[in-house]
């Protein structure tokens, strides 16, 4: 495939006029073509990130990291930072922000696997981190007990039959 077919997709990289969507639902995250055939795994990594408290309208701060493994497609650095820059005027719980963000890469470029983690900044003294995976977790997995007041956490026995 030439070079210049591969990359028509592209419409943010190498133009410098290109302007931060708005919002989320305006942004695209842009792929390419995988050029491997093994598994391998990508990082991506940003302390820049953005978004607004639902209820009281206030800035939420977060570093967000994305593992995934590519399928066919990889996507494009540059349209994901235009991505991640439209959730700063986008109101969302930080659980729910970071679940869109996962599915809204998942739509884009169909892994085989992707991990996101959004750790958000302390507000009234505590610290949110939220991790979301794709595919989910196997079913059948007993659930997590709470924490124990000694700060350790174990599994509930599953039944046997």
């Amino acid at each position: 495939m030439a070079k210049k077919a591969k990359s028509a997709r592209l419409t943010l990289l190498g133009r410098s006029e290109a302007r931060v969507p708005a919002s989320p639902a305006e942004a695209r995250l842009e792929t390419f073509p995988n050029p491997a055939r093994r598994n391998y795994r990508i990082h991506f990594e940003t302390s820049d990130f953005t978004s607004l408290c639902p209820i009281t309208g206030q800035a939420d701060f977060a570093k967000i990291e994305i593992d995934y493994i590519p399928n066919k497609l990889c996507v494009e650095s540059k349209s994901l930072k235009f991505y991640l820059a439209s959730f700063r005027n986008e109101r969302g719980f930080n659980e729910a922000i970071t679940n869109r963000i996962l599915d809204d890469f998942i739509r884009a470029c169909e892994p085989r696997e992707a991990n996101i983690t959004a750790s958000f900044s302390a507000r009234g003294g505590i610290a949110l981190t939220v991790r979301a995976s794709f595919p989910d977790h196997p079913k059948g997995r007993g659930p997590v007990e709470p924490a124990k007041s000694d700060g350790s956490a174990g599994r509930r026995p599953t039944a046997r039959r």
